[in-house]
């Protein structure tokens, strides 16, 4: 039995004349979906396997479908007789544009047995007699420059007995290792600085070194059971290339390391094969540091050489949540096997350009990046090891004078090591700012348009049609603010199911019921401030906003709407806003307990007329001034005509319960309107949330947790900062209800807006293992006349609108509640802003969907 041998990932070729076995051999040894066949095509095209006119069509479709599983990373088999030599070229071609192996299997049976086979085939039956005859010719004659023509692995089987007998194995690729889920310690570029690699293994990491007689390191093992993980460059420029190389030689001969190719090895491999290079960039250093290691051990020099030969260009570990390449590596490549993506493991891409230093200039894949696997690369000196995109580059510069860097895998925590001194005077100073500045990148148009998969870790995935995408694109590159400064935008949050209680629309009741029926106990009931939705982004001072978001210097942070919009015409009436807050956080001593020089917050800024004064004039006013016209002298006609006697009583009656409703309907909205201004005069902002903090989402924290934290920042600026009015209720407990319900009846009875049902743990999942509903609002029932009109509670309207219908609200309410908490998450663990701007957009897309604005 002989077995064949392919990678898994590889375009297999089938070749042989017709009649040899091919198709019979695909399905005895692969997957029917992994097998695309010139026959199959041929009849997908032309409804007739044989019809050699639709051959040209067959194979266009043939190369179309094995590209597609080519690129999604899937082992393709071509079943055709690929005879012909140009035949073969394009599917080698194929498998060098998708970074595949080619592997060919050659079936070269006798002419005979094909003769035979074909005989009993009723669709070859008019096949002309000299077609085998010359297939088996252009095949004998090709199978000398199989190798040649670009084929890597190569199997010829010459019998039925040797087909037979065959077996065919997938073996993993040699980067292939994401059965290797660490934990992982990752470590930057050494460049020969032996002693300060000992020190990050033993100081910071926690290894403990093992040393031969000489007392020289020659392996490390971590008592935790950590695989020390090096991204290439062990050598040249520093002091000792020959110690790192002793002691990465022993950690990966011992399985406690792995190491990926660098550059400089790649080099220093073809010069000890006798090949000749340039001597520069430390390789004459490295050199002459062996000449004097012979002088102990002669046969180093030859183990380094088997070492470093053996180095591979990247290696995808953790489930394929982690490459670990020298020069890092775009997505495309990660797990590819080509002379392609080992240049680009080993040097990365450059533009054609040199800078000012001669040296050439990088592209900067990095913030192209999109790949859901995290890169950890070195190669080119950065100040400092900082996320970008999912990327990390750990060569901070260690010979020139940097540190050494490693990252701890799957903390993700960085930790370095101080060069001793400076080793090697870089060409290039090394740089100030990390690759992309504070955010990244520019932000780009195809992270947001179109036709959006969003998947959160708290709804898994969520869809956002292409209409919705492109309406929320619209509003926030006309209207939005500092895109760099836009890390939120606030959920809709669905009211609570109708009331069957007299009179009213909305009641606490319903609130606590579905909290219940959910498996929710403690809700906190908080105080509805009528005025505007406002996200404040607050930094400490001025430099924060441009450091930690590359926002411009001396800008203190944002204050926008639900929508991304400037929350105030006038930025000076912002900025004094923001300089409040800041100092109401200092005051509160908050920056030092959340340890950190930003916070997010979630507000209601009074009054309600400061940001909604056109929609009063133009829609509540209007109908109040007409109703305030039109029905006095109604009434007044009325009066007139039952002085005469006429029977107008009910209509009369009629007439001035409208009266009654029209002057309830101005009160309403004339509750929330009052001068505001100049600046801040008359303002009032209520925080009810803290959202987020550096390295921290606060926005599962507790509520009650979340109001103490504002209650101290209340305090200390009671003249702009408004309380919330809170009461913690048991839905399991009838007298708490009762007593919710009246805390309800006491707010709304003095003019309240309502109030907010909210889970006390912030993050609740129901019994069914659902997202429970974030909050509930329950509404007044005189501030309802707002929304539905002055004459809604009158039992004809009431028994119509409690027909509404809250589902799609409700699902709506859930679906941007989990948006908005995937973006916190992201933003706090330093995710760049185009994926925080991913869950953000998504919220404002979803507004646009059509519901019933007034629920």
């Amino acid at each position: 039995m002989s077995e064949i041998t392919v990678p898994d990932l590889s375009l297999v070729v089938l070749i042989g004349v017709t009649g040899s076995g091919k198709s019979t051999f695909a399905r005895r040894h692969f997957l029917p979906t992994q097998v695309v066949s010139s026959d199959a095509c041929r009849g997908m095209v032309a409804d007739d396997e044989n019809d050699q006119s639709a051959t040209p069509e067959a194979f266009e479709l043939l190369h179309y479908i094995a590209g597609k599983r080519l690129a999604a990373g899937r082992l393709t088999v071509v079943d055709a007789t690929n005879v012909h030599k140009e035949a073969r070229r394009q599917l080698v071609r194929l498998a060098r544009e998708h970074d595949v192996l080619p592997v060919a299997i050659v079936l070269d049976l006798p002419e005979r047995v094909c003769a035979e086979r074909n005989a009993t085939r009723a669709d070859r039956a008019g096949m002309p007699k000299h077609v085998i005859p010359r297939q088996r010719g252009e095949l004998r004659r090709s199978l000398r420059g199989l190798e040649r023509e670009g084929f890597r692995h190569i199997h010829v089987l010459r019998c039925e007995e040797e087909v037979a007998a065959a077996t065919v194995r997938p073996v993993r690729r040699f980067n292939d290792l994401k059965d290797r889920t660490g934990p992982f310690d990752l470590i930057g570029d050494v460049h020969g600085c032996r002693a300060e690699l000992e020190t990050l293994l033993t100081e910071r990491l926690g290894w403990v070194i093992s040393r031969d007689e000489a007392g020289r390191a020659v392996g490390a093992s971590h008592p935790e059971g950590r695989t020390a993980v090096f991204v290439g460059d062990l050598v040249d420029r520093g002091p000792d290339s020959p110690g790192v190389l002793r002691l990465v030689m022993g950690m990966v001969a011992d399985g406690t390391a792995l190491c990926v190719s660098g550059n400089h090895e790649n080099k220093l491999a073809r010069h000890l094969r006798g090949r000749v290079v340039r001597m520069t960039h430390g390789l004459a250093e490295t050199v002459e540091q062996l000449e004097r290691e012979d002088a102990v051990d002669r046969e180093f020099r030859g183990r380094v050489r088997e070492f470093v030969d053996s180095l591979i260009s990247h290696y995808l570990l953790d489930g394929g949540r982690l490459v670990v390449s020298h020069a890092g590596l775009p997505e495309k490549y990660h797990g590819r096997t080509s002379g392609r993506v080992r240049s680009h493991a080993l040097y990365g891409e450059t533009t054609g350009e040199t800078d000012e230093f001669g040296l050439p200039v990088r592209y900067p894949w990095a913030e192209d990046y999109r790949g859901a696997a995290a890169v950890v690369y070195g190669h080119t000196p950065v100040p400092r090891a900082s996320w970008l995109n999912n990327t990390l580059c750990l060569d901070t510069g260690c010979v020139f004078g940097g540190a050494l860097t490693a990252l701890r895998w799957p903390e993700r925590e960085i930790v370095d090591t101080p060069a001793e001194r400076v080793w090697y005077e870089p060409v290039r100073p090394l740089a100030t700012e990390a690759p992309g500045g504070a955010d990244g990148r520019p932000l780009d148009l195809g992270d947001v348009a179109g036709r959006r998969v969003v998947t959160t870790r708290h709804a898994g995935r969520l869809s956002v049609r292409e209409e919705n995408a492109a309406a929320a694109l619209e509003v926030m590159s006309r209207f939005a603010v500092d895109p760099r400064l836009l890390m939120y935008l606030p959920p809709t949050m669905a009211p609570c199911a109708t009331s069957e209680e007299e009179g009213y629309l909305e009641h606490p009741a319903e609130a606590f019921a579905a909290y219940r029926a959910a498996g929710v106990r403690d809700v906190v009931c908080e105080e509805k401030h009528m005025g505007s939705r406002a996200v404040a982004l607050v930094c400490r001072d001025g430099g924060t906003a441009a450091k930690r978001f590359g926002a411009p210097e001396g800008v203190r942070g944002v204050v926008h709407t639900r929508t991304g919009r400037p929350f105030f015409d006038d930025a000076g009436t912002a900025e004094a806003l923001l300089g409040r807050l800041a100092d109401a956080v200092t005051a509160a001593g908050l920056w030092r307990e959340l340890d950190t020089d930003w916070l997010l917050v979630d507000a209601e800024i009074t009054p309600w007329s400061l940001k909604a004064g056109g929609l009063l004039r133009e829609q509540y006013a209007a109908v109040g001034a007409a109703a305030g016209a039109a029905f006095p002298g109604a009434v007044a006609a009325l009066d007139a005509a039952r002085a005469r006697g006429v029977e107008v009583g009910d209509l009369l009656a009629r007439q001035r319960e409208r009266v009654g409703d029209a002057e309830a309907f101005r009160a309403a909205y004339r509750r929330y309107c009052w001068q505001a201004g100049p600046g801040l005069a008359g303002v009032g902002v209520a925080p009810f949330q803290l959202l987020a903090a550096e390295g921290r989402s606060l926005a599962t924290l507790p509520h009650d947790a979340q109001l103490g934290l504002i209650d101290r920042l209340v305090e200390r600026d009671p003249e702009l900062l408004r309380p919330t009015g809170r009461l913690l209720v048991d839905t399991c407990d009838e007298a708490s209800v009762a007593a919710g319900v009246r805390w309800w009846l006491t707010l709304t009875g003095a003019g309240g807006e309502g109030m907010v049902v909210k889970p006390r743990a912030a993050y609740v999942r129901g019994e069914d293992g659902r997202l429970a509903q974030p909050g509930i609002k329950c509404r007044g029932r005189e501030y309802l006349r707002i929304i539905y009109g002055p004459e809604y509670t009158r039992p004809e309207h009431l028994s119509r609108l409690r027909a509404r219908h809250l589902g799609h609200k409700r699902s709506l309410a859930l679906r941007e509640y989990a948006l908005g908490l995937e973006a916190l998450d992201r933003l706090a663990e330093g995710e760049p802003l185009w994926r925080v701007h991913e869950a953000v957009f998504a919220v404002l897309a979803l507004e646009s969907e059509p519901v019933d604005p007034r629920l």
